[in-house]
């Protein structure tokens, strides 16, 4: 198979694939779904009939009030009543089917209909309340300012609670590769700690549907999937059990697990400004189930680890924020009170550097090339030529030298560039930094094997996760999402700065004017910032309070400037974009 051939099956296998539809659920509970208001059963899983005493092809249709009590319909109702559409909840326990078996129930509404979920339970003692076990994790936390050890706690209190063989913290990674970052083990397991595994392992699909299910179980990697009935709905669409507790897994998915030795996993997820930050993830060795109301804990407290983390990010956010707008306004004042703007741009090269941190800048203004710091030497036309092939990108960016650095073109040891357009065609600011030579540790070789099958071939899970070290050259440190955002706020100054050095009456009043609505809209961000920051802290010193109700009291007097204008008497603020 070619290469491209090859690439075109990896994204069709693992980039696409539709995981949520899979028809069918794991072998340790059971599933009915039916009308929300007439209660009539539309699907049933092929194993139901068998806990319920009937044949399950005929459950189809069949009034779910005959099999399960009215008081246990009513407390599944008001739960989803409260829960909303397509929010999976624990309800109860009850008694179900002619054996009277103890069966957790979780539901949810979606497709226009209830889902139920049934999880035979052991009888004996109760559990704790979740809330109860929740509290007691998070107690244990307290570990200051010492992130280290915060995942490190973490990862023991989740293994405290559920009895795996190992717990670890996994954080994706700005190239949606994975690093296990803190882990606790038995003593005869392989550490995985500080290990890499390529984005593949977890593609955008299953990442999705972490967002969507926060925990999911897996207790026995060997089950055999059992079938829902019918396959698809009245209008003929597969069922989307994407909120499923029970949903059967992707084969490849077993198939990796069991490549690792692990025959059991749960995972929890941790997200952050609405993204997937990283997972906890259990695994066993042997087959092994986790309690209903256990995982409700463990939700909870991964509820309590996501906001910490994202209070931790948009504490990090503000704080580079604010010395990058400092650096920002003095640059914006200096080029404003120029009479040259492409002249002082050239001499303020070192500040736009701080705004980014860059080992480099270079600016490209009416056919003439201006540099600061490490920049690359030679023919520099590819460099224009790469920035321009990037189309409709607002600020294009790489992290790769073997992207920009055509013949003739010297990196000189640069590798990641970002590329600032300034307006007229051929004008570009170039930001740079070094190549970054990291020794990487792999679990297992990184790229994998395309195996064939009946329907083609397919992407194969490593069969080997054992420690596989690369050196990686030719890459720099990865351009975040708040450079990136940095960036466009400096695309946006520079591109105003410029309009305003070239434009003289009607055309500068209207700038000024979109100038003003621009600052205001900023202020309003940084406010909604602040206040997302607010409600993420389940926590917080007197002094971090103090320090907020400062930065607030501050916004709110620069929002109320902009709209009213100033106060009587007050000086006049000088003006400078956020």
């Amino acid at each position: 198979m070619s290469e491209p051939d090859t690439k075109a099956a990896i994204s069709a296998d693992c980039l696409t694939a539709p995981v949520q539809y899979a028809g069918a659920i794991q072998s340790h509970g059971y599933l009915v779904s039916c009308g929300v208001s007439d209660w009539t059963i539309r699907h049933a899983s092929e194993n139901l009939g068998a806990l319920l005493g009937v044949p399950s092809g005929s459950l189809p249709g069949m009034p779910l009030q005959e099999f399960l009590e009215t008081d246990v319909l009513q407390r599944v109702s008001d739960a989803v009543a409260a829960a909303g559409v397509d929010t999976a909840l624990r309800v109860c326990t009850a008694n179900v089917g002619t054996l009277m078996t103890v069966c957790e129930l979780t539901a949810h509404v979606s497709q226009g209909l209830l889902h139920i979920e049934l999880e035979p339970q052991p009888r004996e003692g109760r559990l704790a309340a979740p809330t109860a076990l929740a509290q007691q994790m998070i107690a244990r936390l307290d570990v200051g300012g010492d992130w280290n050890a915060f995942f490190g706690a973490v990862a023991g209190q989740v293994r405290e609670l559920t009895g795996y063989d190992r717990v670890m913290v996994y954080r994706f990674r700005e190239d949606d590769s994975g690093e296990v970052i803190a882990e606790v083990r038995d003593d005869d397991m392989e550490p995985y700690l500080g290990l890499r595994y390529p984005a593949t392992d977890i593609p955008p699909p299953a990442r999705r549907l972490y967002l969507r299910n926060r925990i999911r179980i897996i207790p026995d990697a060997g089950y055999a999937p059992v079938p829902v009935m019918p396959a698809t709905t009245a209008e003929g669409e597969p069922l989307d059990m994407g909120q499923h507790v029970l949903r059967s897994v992707a084969p490849v998915h077993l198939e990796y697990l069991r490549n690792m030795g692990v025959a059991a996993s749960m995972s929890i997820s941790i997200i952050s400004g609405g993204r997937l930050w990283g997972l906890i993830a259990c695994h066993h060795r042997s087959p092994r189930n986790v309690p209903a109301a256990t995982r409700v804990a463990a939700d909870l407290f991964g509820m309590f680890v996501s906001m910490r983390v994202g209070a931790r990010e948009q504490e990090l956010a503000m704080e580079r924020f604010e010395r990058a707008q400092q650096v920002r306004d003095a640059l914006v004042l200096r080029l404003a009170r120029a009479g040259d703007f492409d002249l002082a741009l050239a001499s303020e090269l070192p500040q736009v550097r701080a705004v980014l941190e860059c080992d480099g800048a270079l600016a490209c203004l009416d056919g003439g090339w201006q540099g600061d710091g490490r920049v690359p030497a030679g023919e520099l036309a590819p460099l224009l030529a790469w920035a321009a092939a990037q189309g409709g990108t607002p600020v294009p960016h790489t992290v790769a030298a073997d992207d920009w650095a055509g013949p003739g073109l010297e990196a000189g040891g640069l590798a990641g560039v970002l590329a600032i357009p300034l307006g007229a065609p051929g004008d570009w600011l170039f930001l740079f930094r070094a190549e970054q030579v990291e020794q990487v540790g792999w679990a297992g070789h990184p790229s994998k094997a395309l195996v064939p099958t009946d329907d083609g071939v397919r992407l194969a899970p490593r069969r080997s996760f054992a420690l596989w070290q690369e050196e990686v050259r030719g890459r720099s440190c990865p351009w975040t999402r708040a450079d990136l955002h940095g960036a466009g706020r400096l695309h946006q100054i520079l591109r105003e700065q410029r309009s305003r050095a070239r434009a003289s009456g009607a055309e500068l009043e209207e700038l000024e004017g979109r100038y003003r609505r621009s600052r205001l809209r900023a202020q309003k961000a940084r406010l909604n910032e602040v206040s997302a920051l607010l409600g993420g802290l389940v926590e917080v010193e007197v002094a971090d309070v103090e320090r907020l109700e400062q930065q607030i009291s501050r916004l709110e007097g620069e929002l109320r400037t902009l709209l009213h204008g100033p106060a009587p008497g007050a000086s006049k603020p000088a003006k400078a974009p956020v």
